[in-house]
């Protein structure tokens, strides 16, 4: 099998010599920087992360920092959703759209101050975005990517392994929420949040020599909670209906389409508003289930319904939990009611298909 060649342009990060002691099998690049993807092997890190405590090197979470009087402002042109009701210390997940409406991106915005705000982005080069729209408009901030590196813990005893480490304060942290807690005289945000539906936190690591410390300290504290290195779970993220921007959605998506219309407010001003108003709202993001034993997704898989091409699947993979195939679709808007009998075309052939809506209940 080809391997990536090492270059300074593929980011390590302050947790990468922890990844690695911890044996790493494969990894995927993800805003130039490397994330790993699978330590034992993807059916028991899912099942390990349902059941325990991981520890997930998300670094390449890189932060665009907006500081400045006009922080806000930016903020409000570049996503739909009301930020008004951001409060500082609550983190929000945000579509962010450009002109025509199309998906650019779909970050955690955390507000840290009254002027100065942290976007959490997905794999894409959004920094360059933002440092136009602000140039452009001649805008008062500064804009930067800090010295942050995210890690998360995740699992159902997540909190037990966080609160001792971070004090139980911790415990009184809600969701999408954060607290300021110290580790070795450093204060870092500390927030209920993560790529997961298995409960978890992100920890904002401030400053790169303090990555392997708090990794070695986290490693040490989880021994008895059977705490592991771990990754983002393609099953478990799939069989939660968890988005990956650049796979399940683009920018020739709405957040119509992407199914986040709840955080699309039709009162706010931002950039794009008018034309987002005016694009017809065709296809839709649903949970599908598909029969047979399906090769990997490496591709966008053609969907049909009685013959006529509907959508496609975007992200496909066996669950063990469901016994079946879980996948993600984007299909025309009338054709995805539950139930609805479909059929996928993937590199092995046809499999009959249906909208199935209880992956994500």
């Amino acid at each position: 099998m080809a391997t990536i060649t090492p270059s300074i342009r593929i980011r390590r990060t302050p947790f990468s010599p922890g990844v690695e002691k911890a044996g790493v099998k494969s990894y995927t690049v993800y805003n130039h920087t490397l994330l790993a993807t699978e330590f034992d092997n993807y059916v028991e890190d899912y099942h390990h992360l349902k059941r325990d405590v991981q520890i997930w090197d998300v670094a390449c979470e890189k932060q665009v920092r907006i500081q400045g009087f006009d922080a806000e402002k930016l903020m409000k042109l570049l996503s739909p959703r009301d930020l008004t009701k951001l409060h500082q210390d609550q983190c929000f997940y945000i579509p962010m759209i450009d002109k025509n409406g199309g998906m650019l991106n779909d970050p955690v915005a955390i507000k840290i101050g009254i002027n100065e705000y942290w976007v959490s982005i997905a794999d894409s080069d959004y920094l360059l975005y933002i440092l136009g729209v602000a140039d452009a408009l001649k805008l008062n901030v500064t804009i930067d990517e800090p010295d942050i590196s995210p890690l998360a813990v995740q699992g159902p005893k997540s909190e037990d392994l966080m609160a001792r480490v971070f004090g139980n304060e911790v415990r009184s942290i809600k969701f999408f929420r954060y607290k300021k807690l110290l580790f070795e005289g450093r204060k870092m945000i500390v927030a209920r949040s993560g790529y997961s539906k298995q409960s978890g936190f992100e920890i904002y690591v401030d400053g790169f020599e303090y990555g392997m410390p708090l990794w070695d300290k986290l490693m040490n504290a989880g021994r008895d909670l059977n705490v592991r290195a771990g990754c983002p779970n393609l099953i478990e993220r799939i069989e939660s209906g968890l988005l990956s921007y650049g796979n399940d959605v683009t920018r020739e998506h709405t957040p119509f389409e992407a199914g986040l219309s709840k955080y699309v407010d039709s009162k706010e001003e931002f950039l794009g508003k008018l034309n987002l108003q005016k694009r017809s709202f065709n296809k839709i993001i649903r949970p599908i289930e598909i029969d047979g034993e399906i090769p990997s997704c490496d591709r966008h898989w053609p969907v049909f319904l009685n013959g006529k091409r509907t959508g496609i699947i975007t992200s496909a993979v066996y669950s063990p939990d469901f016994n079946c195939n879980v996948a993600i679709g984007m299909v025309d808007i009338e054709k995805a009611p539950a139930g609805t009998q479909i059929e996928v075309e993937t590199q092995n052939g046809f499999h009959k298909a249906q909208v199935n809506s209880q992956f994500w209940n």
